[in-house]
């Protein structure tokens, strides 16, 4: 990938029954990335550290990661088309001495809840930045 990358933080991440809203952004500007509400739910479950009566699929896919030995190393928001985000997740794999890095094409509400859970960090392309709307909060 070669774009110039900017640095994002979760500022909020906000529910209601009809959707979740990732806040991201930077100290000078934030923007609302929306996604279903299953995703809140489970980030509310995560972040509580609470007991899930069984494994989420953002389990299932750490667990796969573990046990293939695919470290993750950040999420990049690559583009925007209208309020639609695209996303990709870059992960490592050393095996027998060589390190491979794959890049993933992925939802960005997937990419920013594996990035929560495992405290990666997650960057957006400068057009992307500079596409987004800014919200007041």
């Amino acid at each position: 990938m070669d774009f110039e990358l900017i640095p994002i933080q979760f500022n909020k991440i906000l529910q209601s029954q009809n959707y979740t809203v990732f806040i991201l952004g930077t100290d000078e500007k934030q923007f609302a990335i929306y996604t279903s509400p299953h995703v809140g739910h489970n980030l509310q479950m995560h972040l509580a550290d609470q007991l899930k009566p069984r494994p989420y699929t953002y389990d299932l896919i750490n667990s796969v990661f573990n046990g293939l030995n695919i470290s993750l190393l950040q999420v990049v928001i690559t583009d925007v088309q209208d309020t639609l985000y695209y996303a990709r997740l870059f992960v490592e794999q050393e095996a027998d001495g060589l390190r491979n890095i794959l890049e993933i094409d992925a939802r960005p509400s997937d990419c920013l809840t594996l990035a929560l859970e495992n405290d990666i960090p997650i960057y957006c392309t400068k057009e992307v930045f500079d596409k987004t709307i800014s919200i007041e909060e």
